[in-house]
């Protein structure tokens, strides 16, 4: 089953000889369970995509649709929440909120929404985050790699239609990056999580089921075209 559908998708800032074509007439579709990692050189505009796909940014043209639903047909507030109940956002940076601790910051989207949290599915998954004992620390409490594991939990407690991650291991030394690449690869298979995962590294990407490589706001090839993403 089709989760995401990406038509004609483009984003231009400026006009005239100052016009930047970020995203230039992007279109792909993701199906529900599968795990999609987009990469690309530095400015080729896959952070760009991300957040249009996930309604942080409006496009110039073009519509992305999230489980059936033209998220640019939403007002900016329906947008929002939208995107707070449907759109998990992993960042390169965690972006934690620095006066809550590892539990609050986990059910901040619960409690933006008013929504009592699941005990035992909250404390279940501080567990399989390896974060049970650090629940009360504050993130400058913590190391990088918890800091982003928590992020993760944030991301995923609200059951969203899809997972947007940022080049999620970018700030990470290696053994984080790999405990956060499983988690990621753990999400998707054990709880069917669809995730699109933005990263400049081969390695990192090859766990994906598909990859899409961008280039100059173009999608140019697909795993299975080039070599060093066989298929």
């Amino acid at each position: 089953m089709e989760i995401l559908r990406v038509e004609n998708l483009s984003k231009t800032y400026g006009k005239g000889e100052n016009k930047v074509v970020a995203i230039d007439n992007v279109s792909f579709s993701v199906k529900k369970g599968e795990f999609v990692a987009i990469v690309g050189a530095s400015g080729s505009g896959k952070s760009t995509l991300l957040h249009l796909i996930g309604g942080v940014d409006r496009p110039t043209s073009g519509k992305v649709f999230i489980d059936g639903k033209d998220i640019y047909q939403m007002s900016d507030d329906n947008l929002a929440i939208f995107r707070r109940r449907q759109v998990g956002l992993i960042y390169q940076f965690y972006n934690l909120i620095p006066i809550l601790n590892v539990e609050e910051n986990i059910t901040l989207p619960c409690d933006l929404d008013n929504k009592k949290v699941d005990k035992q599915k909250l404390d279940a998954l501080l567990r399989n985050l390896g974060l049970d004992s650090r629940r009360k620390h504050l993130p400058n409490e913590l190391s990088g790699g918890q800091q982003q594991r928590t992020s993760i939990g944030r991301a995923i407690i609200t059951n969203p239609s899809i997972i947007l991650a940022d080049e999620p291991t970018g700030n990470l030394d290696s053994k984080a990056s790999d405990e956060i690449v499983n988690l990621l690869k753990k999400s998707n298979k054990e709880l069917n999580q669809t995730i699109i995962m933005i990263t400049h590294n081969m390695e990192i990407a090859k766990i994906a089921d598909r990859v899409l490589e961008i280039e100059d706001g173009k999608i140019i090839k697909e795993k299975g075209d080039c070599p060093q993403f066989p298929g």
